[in-house]
């Protein structure tokens, strides 16, 4: 305990963890002394605030990319909907939604590798309307656009760009071979350039290691990334992955915990299969997280945002 006390006040004196130093205290660290760790640096860097946001699906299906576990791949047979680029008014709607709510974000997220720059003409349309006529940030993620794409979304209205990285660099060519996280980085670097935040994270429960969660964790922090949504994998059937094993209760925490301690002052977000871990998502508030996406997710079911605004208040957030 006074190793774990000297570490905190180290990384609140602004130590970060490198891969060997987060390898050597995940090999001898409980899960509850790394939960510990990560509430008082999330309290520390943090405080009680809990930011929101919310996504739209605003164009399904159809993918050219091979990602084992994303049910809008076309390599996948699976039952989704399939559509093309939404409207400006059903897009104004959902987002006057979710600003009536309180949620302080709202995302236009399209399937695909990249968008071409029509439809990034017609993505800033549907941001600039938002722009006038609600009350609320916005977020784009448009798979992997080029630094003058990204310019245009900006001047747009748009603050942040999400690009998962999705698992560490090592791993990821087990899991995908359309792209690769070397072309994932460089978007997030332009998208830097371009003047926007980065939100960016990944999913575990692939068969990816601990070790795996540490490297994810390292890369996020040498971009600097300060939103990091965690996402446990949802099976789903058709996909490569439908079969994988959940994992436990105990990894769940320490990745979450870990996480926070490799990037104290990121926002670490409940994202996509939050309906694995329900019973969990209170201790989870206490070891990292700070941060959820809110509504539903993608392709799935996502939760009810009063309710979920509920419960971050009785956990002791500020919404």
């Amino acid at each position: 305990m006074k190793e774990i006390e000297i570490l905190a006040k180290k990384i609140e004196q602004g130590h970060r963890l490198g891969y060997d130093e987060a390898m050597d205290l995940a090999a001898r660290t409980d899960t509850a002394s790394l939960c510990a760790l990560a509430g008082r640096l999330r309290e520390h860097f943090t405080g009680h605030y809990f930011d929101t946001c919310s996504i739209m699906n605003a164009r399904s299906g159809r993918c050219t990319e091979n990602c084992k576990w994303c049910s809008q791949s076309k390599f996948h047979h699976t039952d989704i909907e399939v559509y093309p680029l939404v409207d400006a008014a059903e897009a104004l709607d959902l987002a006057r939604h979710n600003a009536n709510k309180g949620v302080r974000r709202f995302s236009l997220v399209t399937s695909g590798r990249t968008m071409t720059d029509a439809e990034i003409d017609r993505c800033c349309t549907i941001f600039e309307t938002i722009g006038r006529e609600v009350h609320i940030s916005l977020c784009a993620s448009m798979g992997l656009l080029n630094k003058s794409q990204l310019v245009r979304l900006r001047e747009s209205g748009v603050t942040r760009y999400h690009c998962n990285l999705e698992t560490a660099p090592s791993y990821f060519p087990q899991l995908c071979t359309t792209h690769t996280s070397a072309e994932k980085i460089q978007t997030i670097r332009w998208a830097q350039e371009a003047g926007l935040e980065v939100c960016s994270g990944g999913i575990i429960g692939m068969g990816e290691t601990e070790a795996h969660r540490i490297e994810l964790g390292v890369t996020l922090q040498e971009l600097g990334i300060k939103s990091i949504p965690l996402n446990i994998l949802n099976p789903i059937k058709g996909t490569a992955l439908e079969n994988m094993p959940p994992l436990s209760d105990d990894e769940v925490l320490r990745s979450a915990a870990l996480l926070r301690i490799i990037n104290p002052e990121a926002h670490i977000r409940f994202a996509g299969g939050r309906g694995a871990v329900k019973h969990l998502e209170r201790t989870l508030l206490h070891a990292g997280i700070s941060a959820s996406i809110v509504g539903d997710m993608l392709t799935t079911s996502g939760s009810d945002i009063d309710s979920d605004k509920a419960m971050f208040i009785k956990e002791g957030f500020s919404i």
